[in-house]
């Protein structure tokens, strides 16, 4: 029997599925090194950190979660909307909410998306607080492939920042085509029959010629975090995966191994081909709000994890909105380092990811919030209010 995405054209290619099923989303976000070639993230050979719990449970059931032009949602009424996976939630380092929905299990590793960014965005800085990494410096300095392109053109800073204009092989810019192109670079099967585009993260990149100066507007794009990870290779001579571990998975007290897919040369999918369990992006989102330290130990530069929502540089950074929001919407994000900046009271910052993926961390509350879930893509499925019910949660905890 041939399926219609082998016959169907690239311009039509599309997760039919995502859109209308959320158990095939959520077969894909639990199984991704089941389906293509990854590489783990080695947990290292130290104890997994315990998680205290609180002396009691919050009852959080009782918030109530406002939503534009509808009824307030209870949390139960939001694991719904959402197609919550797990909800995990820590205050001042303690867990006092955990939930697992869908059998998904709290050992499994469920892929983050585009909250990876973040991570990524952790290791340049701390490759630039070591003094291996300059933010100014043009790309193709440290990869000379990538000379004449968008990204190649970009300095550092603009990859972190979003700060590219560009288009692909030639072909008018469209966010949700491109990243279906991105898909079927990683994954073969989702290739229609005839596909002739580029097999891998590197020859994607080639493709990629500027249509605006770099550094002048945001536009949230993939690219600029695979040209950001092929910068952190050249400089260290290691793989993301292998980055990753060193400095920060293998020294947080992980529970269990993540991974990263790769493409057919074994290049990481840096910008969203990540997973990991609740509890270790828990502790990862704990040693970042206690300044960068495990217990008594500095994993990063307590400048680093203390400066993402106060440091966003002037310019486009200050005021930017959800990929997924309207042009109508008012911009009032803020990005830095690969980190949302929600601009609440609490110098909160949050990783991010599609269907559903969040790591929210929030100093000022004393909170880390880990969501993960298989919600459809869809504008016929209303936007789920995660980032205020994370604010509500903590304000609740804190009261």
């Amino acid at each position: 029997m041939t399926h219609a995405v082998e016959t169907s054209s690239l311009t039509d290619l599309t997760w039919a599925r995502g859109i209308t099923d959320p158990a095939w989303v959520r077969r894909h976000t639990v199984s991704g090194r089941e389906t293509v070639p990854s590489r783990r993230v080695w947990r290292g050979r130290t104890r997994p950190r315990a998680l205290p719990t609180a002396e009691r449970e919050n009852d959080l059931d009782g918030l109530r979660i406002p939503v534009p032009g509808g009824h307030p949602l209870a949390l139960p009424e939001l694991f719904a909307a959402a197609q919550t996976d797990a909800f995990l939630v820590l205050h001042r380092g303690r867990v006092v909410h955990e939930t697992y929905l869908h059998g998904y299990e709290a050992h499994i590793p469920h892929f983050n998306a585009s909250a990876a960014k973040s991570y990524l965005g952790l290791l340049a800085a701390m490759l630039e607080h070591q003094g291996l990494l300059n933010r100014t410096t043009q790309v193709s300095t440290y990869v000379p492939e990538l000379a004449g392109t968008a990204f190649g053109e970009a300095q550092v800073d603009h990859l972190l920042h979003m700060g590219t204009q560009m288009s692909y092989a030639g072909r008018p810019y469209n966010k949700a085509l491109e990243a279906q192109r991105y898909a079927a670079i990683l994954a073969p099967q989702l290739r229609p029959y005839g596909y002739s585009g580029a097999a891998t993260i590197r020859e994607h990149l080639a493709t990629a010629r500027a249509t605006a100066a770099p550094g002048t507007a945001f536009r949230y794009e993939n690219g600029n975090v695979e040209a950001l990870a092929e910068v952190l290779r050249r400089i260290t001579g290691t793989t993301t995966s292998a980055l990753l571990s060193e400095l920060l998975w293998s020294r947080i007290g992980a529970d269990e191994d993540a991974y990263y897919i790769v493409d057919a040369e074994g290049a990481e999918a840096a910008c969203g081909g990540f997973s990991a369990t609740a509890r270790d992006v828990a502790r990862l989102g704990e040693m970042i709000r206690c300044g960068g330290a495990v217990g008594s130990r500095q994993v990063i530069p307590e400048s680093v994890a203390t400066t993402i929502a106060t440091a966003v540089p002037d310019g486009y950074p200050r005021r930017v909105r959800f990929p997924t929001s309207p042009a109508t919407t008012p911009a009032t994000l803020s990005y830095h380092d690969l980190w949302w900046i929600p601009n609440d009271p609490y110098d909160s910052f949050m990783a991010s990811g599609i269907h559903g993926q969040r790591l929210f961390i929030s100093p000022g509350l004393d909170l880390v919030v880990v969501h993960f879930a298989s919600q459809v893509m869809s504008p016929a499925v209303p936007q789920v209010p995660l980032l205020q019910a994370f604010l509500q949660v903590g304000t609740r905890l804190n009261s």
